[in-house]
């Protein structure tokens, strides 16, 4: 099974070297304009899931969106690593009352 680095590196590959008849190959040659109907599409799909009782759905949907989301950062040149720097620049801000922003302008 793979991880979100692992599954990454496979996208930057077919990103790198296109395999003609992947699906990851067809977003990369629609260009941004489809990857970003998809992780839209997929969005609103996570969170039609969450409303059910189907967890199995939730988490499909959610490899879906997070699959899409990954295929974007590829195309924009992002890596995984960038946002987990940013996740861990995060940790303990909003624990802190003097760095973090008041609850309304969150």
């Amino acid at each position: 099974m793979q991880d979100l680095d692992e599954l990454y590196q496979l996208i930057l590959d077919r990103k790198n070297n296109p395999k003609e008849g992947s699906y990851t190959d067809y977003l990369f040659t629609k260009g941004l304009d489809k990857i970003l109907k998809k992780v839209g599409e997929e969005s609103t799909e996570v969170i039609v899931a969450a409303k059910n009782d189907s967890d199995d759905e939730f988490v499909y949907e959610v490899a879906d969106l997070a699959y899409h989301v990954l295929v974007l950062m590829a195309d924009r040149g992002i890596s995984v690593d960038q946002v987990k720097k940013e996740l861990a620049e995060r940790e303990g801000l909003m624990s802190k009352t003097k760095e973090r922003r008041d609850i309304k302008d969150l």
